[in-house]
């Protein structure tokens, strides 16, 4: 499951909305097959993972297990079951991470296998396979993108210096931002921030597309926006600014994820950063030279 998950992020930027999902056929402790999903409309991680069988090697699957870090899908959207292909070719017992959260699958395709005398194990690493696709889990089981909040602030607690903009992130940090701007689906800041930085919020310093752009207005409301962007199918959603949007992300509660970006510069005054809520749960730090980065999950 440890090699689906690995195999599942190759697609992180090509397989949108679609989750990732990384496949494995073991036989007799060996690998005989692997793939992923690739590319939204094209086969999926079962799929590929059959296409690299050798033929020599195929009349080992009805002795083999497969290893899927996603339900295998149980209906006909651009491609066919994945289930139906796994009970064709014969394979007698499947190695599910996670239940599919999509309303067209939700357990059917484990069932489907079932149903057709295939041995399913479900739940191994699941944890771990959830946290993968995160941002889709969060989409069809709240209604809304799964939100992170970002922002740089200086030693001393602004995001910048005497109410001017100020360079608080290093050239490397910056690429790691434009780095997280692509793999989200769109990327919101403040009217004011819009105003007085005119930011580009591309990923220039990246490869990969560039997020939806969104500039929240103090005649939008934040129930309002989650409500437009599920209908849009936005999925992941970056909150880059300024404080008082940023702030009241967190005080809604709309959160998944904080970034908050240190530097030893200390400037006495300007904007001050927003507050960490007492939910806030450290998960990781970063140093790189002299800034850290400090990643935060919502503990709800």
């Amino acid at each position: 499951m440890h090699r689906c998950i690995q195999l599942a992020c190759c697609g992180m930027l090509t397989c949108r909305p679609n989750p990732m999902v990384g496949a494995v056929i073991v036989h007799d402790g060996r690998i005989i097959g692997e793939g992923y999903h690739i590319r939204a409309g094209e086969g999926h991680a079962e799929v590929n993972a059959f296409a690299s069988v050798r033929p020599e090697d195929e009349p080992l699957l009805p002795q083999s297990t497969m290893y899927v870090s996603l339900e295998p899908c149980a209906h006909y959207g651009k491609t066919p079951p994945c289930a139906e292909l796994i009970i064709r070719k014969g394979v007698h017992r499947v190695v599910v991470g996670c239940v599919d959260p999509f309303a067209r699958v939700q357990g059917r395709g484990i069932q489907m296998l079932r149903d057709a005398g295939v041995e399913v194990t479900v739940g191994v690493l699941e944890q771990e396979c959830r946290e993968l696709n995160r941002r889709f889990f969060t989409y069809h089981e709240h209604h809304r993108p799964y939100i992170l909040l970002k922002w740089a602030q200086t030693a001393d607690g602004f995001i910048d210096d005497h109410f001017q903009p100020a360079k608080i992130s290093t050239p490397f940090t910056q690429m790691l931002v434009h780095k997280l701007r692509a793999e989200s689906d769109a990327i919101l800041v403040g009217r004011v921030t819009d105003e007085r930085e005119h930011p580009r919020l591309d990923v220039r310093h990246w490869s990969g597309p560039s997020p939806r752009r969104y500039v929240l207005s103090r005649a939008t409301t934040l129930t309002d926006l989650m409500s437009q962007m599920y209908a849009d199918g936005i999925q992941s959603l970056m909150v880059e600014g300024g404080a008082m949007t940023l702030q009241s992300f967190s005080d809604a509660g709309l959160w998944d994820e904080m970034r908050i970006e240190t530097s030893p510069l200390i400037v006495g005054d300007g904007t001050r950063a927003p507050y960490l809520p007492a939910n806030a749960m450290p998960t990781a730090r970063e140093k790189y030279g002299e800034n850290t980065v400090e990643w935060y999950k919502n503990n709800r």
